[in-house]
C-alpha cells in the first residue's frame, strides 16, 4: 500500500510541474538586444515596442505609465494569429 501511494504521489507531483512549465513558457535569457520595448528621448522622442513594430512619439506618457497603447498592438498582433519570436 505503501508502493502504491509512493507513486501515486509520484504520478501528481510530475503532473503539477508538467502543468507549472507549460505555464511558464520557454526559458529565455534577460541579455542585450531581448528588450522588448526601447525609449529613445535625445535628439528625438520614441518609444518602439520590438515584437509588434508599434511606435509612439509620447515618451513622458509611456514613462508615466501609459502602456495600454502597446498592449492593444500586441493583443491585436497575437489576434491575427502571427506567432512572436518571444
Amino acid at each position: 500500500m505503501k508502493l502504491l501511494k509512493a507513486r501515486l504521489y509520484e504520478r501528481e507531483q510530475k503532473k503539477r510541474e508538467e502543468e507549472t512549465a507549460k505555464l511558464k513558457g520557454e526559458y529565455v535569457q534577460a541579455d542585450f538586444g531581448t528588450q522588448i520595448r526601447s525609449v529613445t528621448i535625445h535628439p528625438y522622442n520614441i518609444v518602439k515596442d520590438h515584437r509588434t513594430n508599434y511606435e509612439s512619439s509620447d515618451t513622458e506618457g509611456y514613462l508615466d505609465g501609459d502602456v495600454d497603447p502597446f498592449i492593444q498592438a500586441y493583443l491585436r498582433l497575437m489576434a491575427n494569429g502571427v506567432a512572436t519570436g518571444t
